[in-house]
Parts: structure tokens; sequence; C-alpha cells
């Protein structure tokens, strides 16, 4: 590939995206957002793309599937990069509010969970239920109805 008149070894965006099972518009979205470094171009116009790329977002998809925002995994990444020391109280900090983060979800989590354990043990011969007698249904109805009484 030619790259400003000298020969490279890098990748188009389709090459990429081969390479690392991700969609073209995500690769796009991603560079954009500033979570993989901008790219150059060829003397046609096309984008190229490093293999540093193909970590980048091994990293981030990986992050992802850790439950990580976007932007956290932008700080995260910026963070690893960086050549300077290791701003261990910035991460100390993004911990902590993660962690705060986690638990609450974990409590959503199995509420749900006893919601729906609940609504299983009905027995097939109790089926259909009406929803009176549906435990996820009397949950949703209460919610509903303590929203109306504050506000």
């Amino acid at each position: 590939m030619t790259v400003g008149g000298q020969k490279m070894s890098k990748m188009t965006i389709s090459e990429l995206a081969k390479q690392t099972n991700v969609n073209i518009t995500t690769i796009r979205y991603y560079e954009k957002r500033g979570l993989i470094a901008p790219t150059l171009r060829t003397d046609s116009g096309y984008r190229v793309f490093s293999e540093e790329s193909i970590i980048d977002i091994a990293m981030i998809k990986y992050a992802q599937s850790l439950g990580f925002t976007l932007e956290e995994i932008k700080k995260i990444l910026r963070i690893f990069t960086t050549k300077e020391h290791f701003p261990t109280e910035d991460m100390h900090q993004q911990a902590i509010t993660k962690l705060e983060e986690i638990n609450k979800q974990l409590i959503t989590l199995n509420n749900l969970k006893s919601l729906l354990e609940n609504v299983v043990h009905f027995a097939d011969s109790q089926l259909p239920l009406p929803k009176e007698m549906c435990p996820l249904m009397q949950s949703l109805a209460e919610r509903r109805d303590n929203y109306g009484e504050t506000n």
C-alpha cells in the first residue's frame, strides 16, 4: 500500500474489520470517538490502519465484555498508552466508581432473578396465570402505582 508516496504495511478499513470481526461502521465510530488512533489516508483517499489498531480493538471489545462503557474505555486506553508515570490515583478512583456501579447492578439483577424465580415456580397446571397472580406483573403494577403517588 502506498501512503504519501511511501510503501507501508498498513491495512484498509475492510481488512481491519475482517481481522477484528468488527463492523466497518463500528471502526469508524471508534475512530470518531477517539478510541483508536486517527488513520492516515492513501493517495487515493482510503483510510489505512496499523497493526496496532487490531490490538486496540481487541482491548476495546474485551473491556466492553467486562462492562466498561466506551467513555471509560477511552480513559483506560489513555492511561494504558501513556509513556509517563502510571496514574494510580485515577485508576483507583475509576475502580471505586465502577465497583459501586456493579454493586447497584447486582442488587437490581438479584431482585429480577428473585422475581423470575417466583414466576418459574408456578406449576404448568397453573398456567396461564392471570396478570394479578404473576409476581412480575404485580411488581410492575406496584412500581407504577408508587410512581404515580410520588409525582
